[in-house]
């Protein structure tokens, strides 16, 4: 290592050294969100409906209402959302399983309304 380099490490190192366990705990979980957010942006920007078709197939959804569902969160304007993040919400908001979550989507569309 250069000795620049050790420098910097030695200061972040002290920096980390004064804080608290509840400190390094809200640091690691800002440094986390700091990571995260460009994938999410990314998976939120780049989605496409054969890709949360595959998301659904992987959730347990059968391939017909997996490409219905995901037309039906097309139709909403939720797709950014990812359509198995819709399930989801649908599954815990109703307490059902997943494919049963699946199954409301495309029976009730205002199921989808006041989602998120």
């Amino acid at each position: 290592m250069t000795e620049d380099r050790i420098t910097r490490f030695e200061e972040r190192q002290k920096v980390l050294q004064e804080l608290s366990d509840a400190d390094l705990k809200a640091r690691f979980w800002q440094l986390c969100d700091q990571l995260v957010d460009p994938i999410v942006e990314l998976a939120r920007t780049h989605t496409s409906p054969s890709i949360e078709r595959s998301v659904l197939l992987r959730m347990g959804i059968d391939s017909i209402t997996a490409h219905a569902v995901v037309d039906r969160v097309l139709e909403a304007g939720l797709l950014g959302k990812g359509a198995g993040h819709v399930v989801l919400r649908v599954s815990r908001k109703h307490h059902v399983d997943i494919p049963t979550a699946a199954r409301t989507i495309l029976e009730d569309k205002a199921v989808l309304n006041d989602l998120f």
